[in-house]
């Protein structure tokens, strides 16, 4: 079960889970976009679009469409930025810009990957938010933590 928290800033959300598989397993899960197209998809929202140039300066965009719930009134959810660090099978580190957020420019998501006894820690934290931004963001990490700890461990 994944835990989350903000930052006692307020301006980062912070999302662990440990998954039974091993770090390089996690780390495609997250860098390829076949595997990303297969996993980060919920009864919610549907994956329409991932593409993953994952090096450094490499660029990223999801897409993805509900049916059944809108965010600022927006029901076509739209992604990307880019890689700024990369080390497989244990960093992955890329902006965040979305046409969810109008006030917010760019933010930065880091993914950690620690060897664990059971598979990999992974720990990730969204960071360079408002504290409004960081509480909504508190709701949706957990569900792809989840979402990703389920598809790898498959």
């Amino acid at each position: 079960m994944a835990t989350t928290a903000i930052t006692p800033e307020g301006n980062a959300v912070v999302s662990e889970v440990e998954i039974a598989a091993p770090p390089e397993r996690v780390f495609q899960a997250l860098t390829q976009s076949d595997q990303l197209m297969r996993w980060w998809t919920n009864e919610v929202w549907t994956a329409e679009l991932w593409e993953v140039d994952a090096r450094p300066g490499g660029r990223w965009r999801c897409k993805q469409k509900s049916s059944t719930m809108t965010i600022n009134g927006i029901s076509e959810f739209e992604v990307g930025g880019e890689i700024l660090e990369i080390e497989p099978p244990r960093l992955l580190v890329y902006t965040w810009t979305t046409n969810l957020d109008q006030h917010l420019s760019s933010s930065v998501v880091r993914w950690e990957l620690t060897p664990s006894g059971k598979g990999t820690k992974v720990k990730m934290t969204h960071s360079g938010l408002t504290p409004e931004l960081a509480q909504g963001y508190s709701g949706g990490w957990p569900d792809v933590v989840e979402m990703l700890r389920n598809f790898a461990e498959k």
